[in-house]
């Protein structure tokens, strides 16, 4: 049986053997060939990872959902000039825009690029209008509508070149319909959002399309007769200065 003592002498002679094969793998991984092949190998994870998904970003455009896209050169949209060769729904007629659903979709940026386009649904306040009913009664109506983009060729055309200003020429036909819906409302209350908005929409929905190129999506009025100047002039026009005049000045205490 060996002694302790002799075994500490195998083991450095051991250790140092290891040692030396490490130094000279080492030595070899350092040398021309073995540097030559680290550098083609982090070369190579380098263009795997960073590379190509740049050269893929170039050339493919990405539509997330509640977006579209419209074909543009020097930042303009461009207009379709001759028919497609395979007709799709979205694609857009000749005198319109190309349009991309959401997805991914190859391009070429050397010849075209494509604009990305909000089409989510957003809200305009109104402003705040003296609107006289079927009765005389006169309402200061607060009123805001929603409304957003349609992703067609045709739609997206008006909306991008037409129009200068959308949501002033979309206020001003909304709030010429509301004038009218309320001016064929009898009594001092004006009636449920809901049937304002089924009327509003009904008398200018169709024109909002095809002047602006956007959905009216809904019609709300916010506030009517609001402060208490408003309330005390109203009572005092009252016809009747009797009891409901009285009543109303009190309501203000």
């Amino acid at each position: 049986m060996n002694s302790p003592v002799r075994c500490f002498p195998m083991a450095r002679r051991h250790a140092a053997i290891l040692h030396s094969g490490d130094m000279d793998m080492l030595f070899t991984m350092l040398g021309g060939k073995g540097m030559s092949g680290l550098l083609k190998t982090g070369t190579a994870i380098l263009t795997t990872l960073l590379v190509l998904p740049a050269l893929l970003k170039l050339f493919i455009v990405t539509v997330d959902e509640g977006w579209a896209a419209i074909r543009t050169r020097n930042g303009k949209p461009i207009i379709r000039n001759r028919p497609q060769r395979r007709p799709r729904n979205r694609g857009g007629a000749v005198g319109e825009v190309v349009v991309l659903d959401p997805g991914s979709h190859g391009a070429f940026p050397l010849f075209y690029w494509y604009r990305l386009i909000d089409v989510r649904c957003r809200a305009t306040d109104l402003p705040v209008r003296e609107m006289g009913g079927a009765s005389g009664h006169q309402h200061r109506v607060h009123a805001s509508f929603e409304w957003r983009p349609i992703p067609t060729g045709r739609d997206l055309r008006v909306f991008e070149l037409d129009v200068v200003n959308v949501k002033e020429r979309v206020s001003n036909i909304v709030g010429a319909a509301l004038r009218d819906v309320i001016r064929g409302i009898d009594g001092n209350e004006l009636p449920h959002n809901d049937e304002i908005n089924t009327r509003v929409i009904a008398a200018s929905a169709e024109e909002v399309r095809r002047a602006c190129g956007v959905e009216l999506v809904r019609v709300m009025v916010t506030g009517d007769a609001l402060t208490d100047g408003y309330l005390l002039s109203a009572a005092l026009r009252d016809v009747d200065r009797g009891a409901q005049a009285v009543a109303a000045l009190h309501a203000l205490n």
